[in-house]
């Protein structure tokens, strides 16, 4: 069996001399009541012979509606408990969550009710200080948190990617 390969963004701005990411929030039921640990970079699955760096810049049109002016570049790559690999892409940028405009996805909710219910794939966007992200966002995409925070520190912003575990830090 072939592991699912994702690509993602995480954007990152200096604000008042502090450095912020943006991550998104998921939409529909199962999300709708969790904060801490949910919050996540937009990411989604490459399509057949996509480029991974293309479908990050996708994935993040389509969840977040909007692409980031400045130019990705490979930041970390993870495995995360299910087997899907994660390829993550940093980009310095600014982008107003107010602007928010997801796609949207159906499921049936409440379960086995035979109602079919829309919802966005993203509800909310919001910048977070490092510390604040690292409450946010989930456990297994923390990594990407570290791996940011270490490449700025080396005065890296086209850095190669690296290949980083779930739970390593």
């Amino acid at each position: 069996m072939v592991a699912q390969e994702s690509a993602g963004l995480l954007p990152y701005r200096w604000h008042g001399g502090a450095l912020q990411v943006f991550l998104v929030h998921p939409g529909g039921p199962y999300w709708q009541r969790k904060d801490e640990g949910a919050w996540q970079i937009a990411k989604g699955g490459a399509l057949p012979g996509e480029a991974l760096h293309n479908a990050a810049l996708r994935e993040f049109e389509e969840e977040v509606g909007a692409r980031p002016a400045g130019n990705p570049w490979p930041l970390a790559r993870l495995r995360q408990a299910g087997g899907k690999w994660v390829e993550a892409y940093a980009v310095e940028g600014d982008l107003d969550p107010a602007d928010l405009a997801s796609n949207a996805f159906e499921v049936e909710w409440p379960p086995r009710s035979g109602i079919i219910g829309s919802f966005p794939e993203i509800d909310h966007a919001a910048w977070f200080s490092l510390a604040e992200a690292r409450v946010k966002i989930l456990r297994s995409q923390a990594p990407f948190l570290t791996a940011l925070e270490q490449a700025l520190s080396r005065g890296e912003d086209a850095g190669s990617s690296r290949t980083i575990r779930e739970g390593s830090k």
